[in-house]
């Protein structure tokens, strides 16, 4: 079995952790709060703009996991369960991301993933 199914299924726990981590560290936020971060990372695809090899880099930095859960950390240390709830929903979004099949972007263009090329042949 090659290594895309298991990043697929480890993206999907992570997404399902990530969201669990949210609901406990903030359950009276509403739908619009998580629904705005849960896309936040997303805004890093506006480093296209300046061409395919900052685009990946700066949509890589925003699709990575270790930035989801060093803000969870330091909302621990901190205190703040925003932190906490928001490092989750970080987490929650590059989970669903791999689980569907995006992965980190290479600097040859967007459709150019770590997991393969997404989109439709055209």
């Amino acid at each position: 079995m090659s290594a895309v199914p298991w990043q697929r299924a480890e993206g999907a726990g992570l997404a399902l952790g990530g969201l669990l981590v949210a609901a406990l560290a903030a359950p009276g936020w509403g739908a619009p709060a998580w629904l705005a971060i849960l896309l936040a990372p997303d805004l890093t695809m506006a480093g296209y703009l300046a061409g395919p090899r900052l685009g990946a880099a700066l949509y890589n930095l925003g699709h990575l996991y270790a930035p989801a859960f060093l803000l969870m950390v330091l909302g621990v240390a901190l205190g703040s369960t925003g932190l906490i709830a928001g490092g989750g929903l970080w987490l929650a979004h590059v989970g669903f991301d791999r689980a569907l099949g995006y992965g980190l972007k290479l600097p040859s263009g967007f459709r150019d993933t770590h997991l393969g090329r997404i989109g439709r042949e055209g």
